[in-house]
Formats: structure tokens, C-alpha cells, sequence
């Protein structure tokens, strides 16, 4: 896995934070064998994975899977990624990020991982 930021945005707590959501991930249901990327992109973590279904990129390309925006003192805002419409759809809002990452990485209605 691995993480894109410039120099300036890194501090310990976003790096703290980025190697929680990297360890996280490791523990997900869906398509074990890919290594997905978590981003930062402005406060959020992107995370992007090889489309292993083929439904949403034919060629198995990296596809948008979910965002992770910080909402305040330990909350967050998870979102999937409608591909049909280019857009990040809210899942989960206002919840602690460990929280947030046991919904992404078991995904039992698929939302995250197509």
C-alpha cells in the first residue's frame, strides 16, 4: 500500500492516521489478494483499488472505493463512490473512524468494494 501527499500536509497525526487506515484495510473480506492505496487528498483519505469485479473498469484498473473526510473532534464521514455518476455518496456520517473502517473493510452490502 501506499501514500501520496506533498511534503508540507504530512504531520504525525496524519500519518498516524493513514497507517491506521492502511492496517485496516489488511483485514477486509472482499478481494484480499489487491493492494489498495489510501490517498490524502486535502484532510480526507482516498482509498483505490484494482477493480477486481471488472464492473466498473473492464481492464481491472485502480478505481475510487471509498473517502474518509474528517467531521470534528473524532468523527467522521465515510463515502463510497457512485462511478456511474462520478460523485461520492455519504454512507456513514458522524462516527468514530474505527467505526467507519469495520464498515468499510466488511462491507456486507457491497457498497465500497463492487
Amino acid at each position: 500500500m501506499s501514500a501520496a501527499a506533498p511534503t508540507s500536509t504530512r504531520s504525525p497525526v496524519r500519518n498516524l492516521t493513514l497507517h491506521r487506515v492502511q492496517r485496516a484495510l489488511r483485514e477486509r473480506v472482499r478481494y484480499r489478494y489487491v493492494r489498495p492505496q489510501v490517498l490524502l487528498e486535502g484532510q480526507a483519505y482516498r482509498i483505490q483499488s484494482p477493480c477486481c469485479s471488472r464492473k466498473v473498469d473492464p481492464q481491472g484498473g485502480m478505481i475510487d472505493i471509498a473517502l474518509l473526510v474528517p467531521n470534528g473532534s473524532n468523527q467522521w464521514c465515510l463515502c463510497s463512490r457512485d462511478h456511474a455518476r462520478h460523485e461520492w455518496v455519504p454512507r456513514l456520517r458522524n462516527a468514530p473512524l474505527d467505526a467507519l473502517l469495520q464498515a468499510l473493510c466488511s462491507d456486507p452490502e457491497r457498497q465500497f468494494w463492487p
